[in-house]
């Protein structure tokens, strides 16, 4: 029997929870067979039990079967299934089933399907096309959910699934409003047919505001008396914010201005929420000004100890800022600032209104003191000891305000409540340098410093980009040339050009290259100091002008320039090494030009004196050829190992080189370790060694090993080798170390002291007496001489 058949079909399918998936082809292909049985069968508006049962298993085994990533096919059959199955439900008065197949058609399919059009991009046709069938679905399944809503008697629940649908409407085309409105008045026939009477005229109110939007739509000139009549009835009957929202805006459309003042106060005498007094006052301010702030005045009064009056009190400042009633505004303001004293707005609207007290600031860029009237009143809603960047990005603002107006007393105490809010700002350290360079304070200008610290970690300088670092070192190089501070400026400009990867760094470069080179012509007294220093920067200079994009005439005026190096290789005929460099330079630079005859001349003068300039540093370097005494090394250590007694004319060939170096004689020495064992030649070479030591005018840490080793040497290993000779010559070598020791300990006292000696003399009295603490410390280990320079 069929009939059994599909029973008992239908009690296993409901007895499956909802996530079990069965990915099978042929299921579906039974499902969808399952279906159209069911449907096929179906005669009138009456369905039988058995094709409710059909119905009802060929949809849960369609959801069964459903793969992981279904096709869009796929989806569109569940839809198809769930919605008319849910549909079968209601017809037969059993809501709570119909309630679960329609929630797996929203939640499993029709979000699924939307989601899916949507990815797959806008504006084509028949992609627009099907998201709009899309929604007719949704509108459809959620009418039902609707109507199983009211069935049940869950009226608010009802009504957010046709407030959802009303949503729906200005993307659906206007036939569906039509059915909404018909749906509506359905819900209040069989409302008012069970005698629940509030629930019935709420519903028929709702007809008569979707007719009255509907003719609001169609034409709000021609239907605007039409319109008025609907909603005021709906009013009148069932009375709601929507509804008088919806009167405001047809008097509105319809140029009514004194019948919406009063429509304003059906508003407030209904006890709206304040939200929806302020979206009617913007709704208000389109077309009249006047009922607009009256609404927002009254509805600050009415709602006065509300907690939300802040947003009101926000929009009343906004409104009036806007349309350039700054007095009213500020008033309003200082009235907002003595009302919430001790108190806190919200913090949307806090963040609103500083973002207007900022522009509006703004806007005075060179009227310094209405500019910092404007930051003072932000200032006025941030609380003592708060700790935000935002507060620290005012205090700054607020410093420059104060600079510019010559308040250097009150900029510093700005600048100070910025530094205690956000240290690690650039932005802070730059206004800190600033004033440091308007005192001339040398000690707080090191505020430079932690700026080019900053620009070289972003993460820690906070969300500032990399032009903005460069931009701010570019204009404390600028404040600190216009103050005649040019080391620091090029300091800053030091550290720009290592930091910055832009291609305006080279204008960065050429400035700092200008700016030494300028040193360099001023000034005689360390001028080598600043050519050493020059260089680098020219070389830096030469790479990056490759990555520059100049014209032709561009290049050759800058290059020129720049030949001025010439003038600067001249005055290093002190130093060859040094003159090539410039030379090289210059003629790296000059082939930037353009080959005429002049340029190609001076190129090759520039070779010329480059190639004389590496000679004369050839002339005067010392002439000492590591390869012959490389290769005696070689030999010697070779022959050591070897035992070979020719070793000691090896050794004689080595010392009469000239200028033999200790470190040589010391690698000797360890070649004759054992399993070589030259003794007398060690101590030989050792000795030799540590008269070389002793004419150096620095105490040289290796001359302790080398006294260390012929100690070792000298003294005797056993019993039968304590010979006096030995032990006196041992005891020369101890007193030898000893003389080295003092030496040593007498030159760290020495340069120790002197530092401290200098750091008083520029008035660092701190550092100096750390240094001189330092230098004393080593007068206890002089020993004999430690009386002596006590009192020194």
């Amino acid at each position: 029997n069929s009939n059994e058949v599909v029973d008992t079909l239908f009690s296993e399918v409901s007895a499956l929870e909802d996530d079990v998936k069965i990915v099978d082809p042929q299921l579906e292909q039974c499902a969808i067979q399952l279906w159209n049985w069911a449907v096929s069968k179906n005669v009138g508006d009456s369905v039988s039990t058995s094709q409710k049962a059909k119905r009802h298993a060929a949809c849960c085994l369609m959801y069964c079967s459903e793969p992981v990533n279904p096709p869009e096919g796929t989806i569109r059959k569940q839809i198809l299934m769930a919605g008319r199955t849910g549909r079968t439900w209601l017809d037969c008065k059993n809501p709570e089933m119909a309630d679960h197949f329609l929630r797996l058609a929203i939640k499993q399919s029709v979000e699924t399907l939307f989601g899916l059009l949507t990815a797959r991009g806008h504006g084509t046709p028949d992609n627009d096309s099907l998201k709009m069938d899309v929604e007719k679905d949704l509108l459809r399944i959620l009418s039902y959910q609707a109507e199983s809503a009211v069935i049940q008697g869950r009226h608010q629940e009802a009504v957010a699934h046709v407030q959802r649908c009303k949503d729906m409407l200005h993307r659906l085309p206007l036939l569906q409003t039509s059915f909404l409105s018909l749906m509506c008045y359905n819900f209040g026939i069989d409302t008012y047919h069970h005698q629940k009477f509030e629930e019935c005229t709420f519903w028929l109110a709702k007809v008569l505001r979707l007719l009255a939007t509907a003719y609001l739509e169609w034409d709000a000139l021609r239907f605007h008396g039409e319109a008025l009549i609907a909603v005021d009835m709906a009013n009148k009957k069932c009375v709601s914010t929507s509804g008088l929202f919806l009167k405001i805006t047809i008097l509105l459309r319809g140029g009514a201005s004194d019948e919406s003042i009063a429509a304003l106060d059906e508003m407030l005498r209904a006890d709206v929420s304040l939200e929806i007094c302020l979206s009617a006052v913007k709704l208000l301010l389109s077309e009249n000004e006047a009922p607009a702030f009256e609404l927002l005045k009254r509805a600050s009064q009415q709602f006065e100890s509300s907690p939300a009056l802040g947003t009101a009190l926000v929009l009343h400042i906004e409104l009036l800022l806007h349309r350039d009633k700054e007095l009213l505004g500020k008033q309003k303001i200082e009235d907002v600032i003595n009302h919430y004293t001790g108190k806190q707005l919200a913090p949307q609207d806090l963040t609103s209104l500083h973002a207007m007290l900022w522009d509006k600031a703004a806007k005075y860029a060179t009227d310094y003191s209405e500019a910092l009237q404007w930051y003072n009143y932000s200032l006025s809603f941030f609380q003592a000891g708060d700790m935000d960047s935002n507060l620290a990005k005012l205090q700054r603002n607020r410093t420059f305000c104060f600079m510019q107006l010559k308040q250097l007393e009150k900029a510093k105490e700005a600048v100070h409540e910025a530094e205690r809010c956000d240290p690690d700002s650039i932005f802070t350290q730059f206004s800190l340098f600033k004033i440091a360079m308007h005192e001339n304070d040398a000690e707080r200008a090191k505020a430079v410093n932690t700026m080019a610290l900053l620009s070289k970690n972003l993460e820690a300088a906070g969300p500032v980009s990399e032009n903005a670092t460069s931009s701010l070192l570019c204009r404390a190089a600028q404040i600190a040339l216009e103050n005649k501070q040019q080391d620091t400026a090029t300091k800053v400009l030091e550290n720009l050009c290592e930091t910055c990867k832009d291609e305006a760094l080279v204008l960065k470069a050429l400035c700092l290259v200008r700016l030494v080179l300028t040193t360099v012509e001023a000034s005689d007294d360390e001028k080598d100091g600043s050519l050493d220093a020059l260089l680098p920067y020219l070389k830096m200079l030469q790479k990056l002008s490759q990555r520059l994009c100049l014209t032709a005439e561009q290049c050759t005026e800058e290059a020129n320039w720049f030949r001025k190096i010439w003038n600067a290789a001249l005055q290093c005929e002190s130093n060859p090494d040094r003159m090539r460099d410039f030379f090289v330079l210059s003629y790296q630079l000059s082939q930037m030009c353009r080959p005429d005859r002049a340029i190609l001349m001076a190129q090759k003068t520039c070779l010329l004196m480059a190639a004389a300039a590496a000679l004369e540093w050839c002339r005067a370097a010392p002439h000492a050829d590591p390869t012959d005494t490389l290769l005696l090394l070689y030999e010697f250590e070779a022959r050591a190992k070897l035992n070979d007694p020719e070793v000691a004319s090896v050794l004689d060939s080595i010392l009469e080189q000239d200028n033999v170096e200790a470190k040589v004689l010391q690698t000797i020495a360890l070649a004759m370790e054992p399993p070589a064992h030259f003794p007398l030649l060690c101590k030989k070479a050792l000795r030799v060694a540590l008269s070389v030591h002793k004419k150096q005018a620095q105490v040289d840490p290796t001359q302790c090993q080398c006294i260390h080793s012929l100690i070792k040497l000298s003294l005797p290993s056993g019993a039968s080798q304590m010979e006096a000779r030995l032990l006196h010559e041992a005891w020369d070598y101890y007193e030898e170390a000893l003389a080295v020791i003092a030496a040593s300990i007498l030159w760290l006292l020495t340069r120790a002291w002197n530092t401290g000696i200098l750091l008083y003399s520029l008035a660092r009295y701190l550092e100096a007496e750390k240094w001189c603490g330092l230098g004393m410390s080593f007068v206890r280990h002089l020993g004999p001489l430690q009386d002596s320079y006590k009192t020194q």
